[in-house]
């Protein structure tokens, strides 16, 4: 009758007669939508559920669960394994026609939402990647050919600035070019559980001095210490210090960066019972919420009202290392005001080994 009435609706309906034929078939079609019910000859429909939702191919799928027993218990464990709906036997063909329809709506409304990411996505890299390696190299390139065509001619306090420029823009290329490494191999370890396991057994013991160490240093490098206010409380955090490191450089690099000289920048480091919070605060221009929560890779806000270097990289990398080990990033941010970083990081819970 399901069968019947779908297929009256216009829907094409593929039927399986049990779960086993069923997680087959839909490993093989990859329909648009799963209707199942919870009990079934050799393989149930909560296993058949966590069975596709353990597959990278099938876990999208909306899934409703059917049956006679739709008692509390049996939904809540249906929706935790990650059902997006449930239809309790009996139902009426208009309840089932509108189930259909909603999950079908709601994948579609998903889909473009993505699409939409990645048309941006793809906006943003064709539009800034040519820049922001053609910057640095541009200087380059323009000073290496005078310095070795017209270096007789030059005083040395000119060739003095030009090899200064050349260092600098060689920096700003091995950072950006370094972030692509990084972000390329986190995304990389985030796929793989047994990395991942490995990665989470990391620990810093002390990430006080890696915290002072790397703040200073990105302020010198600004040449605003005098501006850098610390407060920082030790305690040992269940992430290695190559990635803590990388994290407190992105973020006090960005508060810098996004901030006139003269405007203090204050990072704090304070333990509580679970977690290791580091807060990097700055009194720059700030953000707007609809940017805040458009925070990604290859991603610049205003670049038209604000010359902006980098690709919005540095951010992403904090935030996802910072996931990846257990913790989460968040951002307070009000135009005109300023931006604060909070994250939290889980603290060691047994000695390093």
């Amino acid at each position: 009758m399901i069968l019947l009435a779908l297929r009256q609706k216009g829907y094409e309906v593929i039927e399986a007669e049990n779960g086993q034929v069923g997680i087959e078939k839909a490993r093989k079609i990859l329909p648009d939508l799963i209707l199942c019910d919870v009990n079934m000859e050799k393989v149930d429909g909560y296993l058949t559920l966590s069975s596709l939702r353990s597959e990278s191919s099938t876990a999208a799928i909306p899934f409703i669960l059917m049956t006679g027993l739709a008692d509390n218990a049996g939904m809540r464990h249906g929706m935790e394994l990650g059902a997006d709906d449930y239809l309790p036997k009996p139902f009426t063909i208009e309840a089932l026609y509108a189930a259909v329809e909603t999950r079908l709506k709601k994948a579609q409304t998903l889909r473009d939402e993505a699409e939409k990411k990645l048309a941006d996505l793809r906006d943003n890299i064709s539009m800034m990647l040519p820049h922001e390696l053609r910057t640095p190299l541009n200087g380059i390139l323009a000073y290496g050919e005078i310095l070795s065509t017209d270096s007789a001619s030059l005083q040395p306090a000119e060739i003095a600035e030009m090899g200064q420029i050349i260092h600098e823009s060689g920096k700003r290329l091995e950072r950006l070019i370094e972030n692509f490494l990084i972000y390329s191999q986190i995304e990389l370890i985030g796929k793989d559980p047994q990395r991942m396991g490995a990665l989470r057994k990391k620990q810093t013991q002390f990430p006080r001095k890696i915290v002072e160490a790397r703040a200073s240093h990105q302020a010198q490098e600004a040449g605003r210490l005098t501006e850098l206010s610390l407060d920082l409380t030790d305690k040992p955090a269940a992430i290695s210090e190559e990635y803590l490191t990388k994290i407190v450089d992105e973020l006090v690099h960005n508060a810098f960066k996004f901030s006139k000289a003269g405007a203090g920048i204050q990072v704090t480091l304070a333990p509580s019972d679970k977690m290791l919070t580091l807060t990097v605060a700055d009194h720059g221009r700030g953000l707007g919420t609809e940017h805040v929560t458009r925070i990604g890779a290859y991603m610049q806000f205003e670049r038209k009202l604000h010359e902006q270097q980098g690709l919005g990289l540095g951010l992403t990398i904090a935030k996802r290392l910072t996931e990846m080990h257990g913790g989460n990033l968040a951002i307070q941010s009000e135009k005109g005001v300023g931006t604060t970083i909070i994250v939290n990081l889980p603290l060691a819970t047994s000695p390093a080994v």
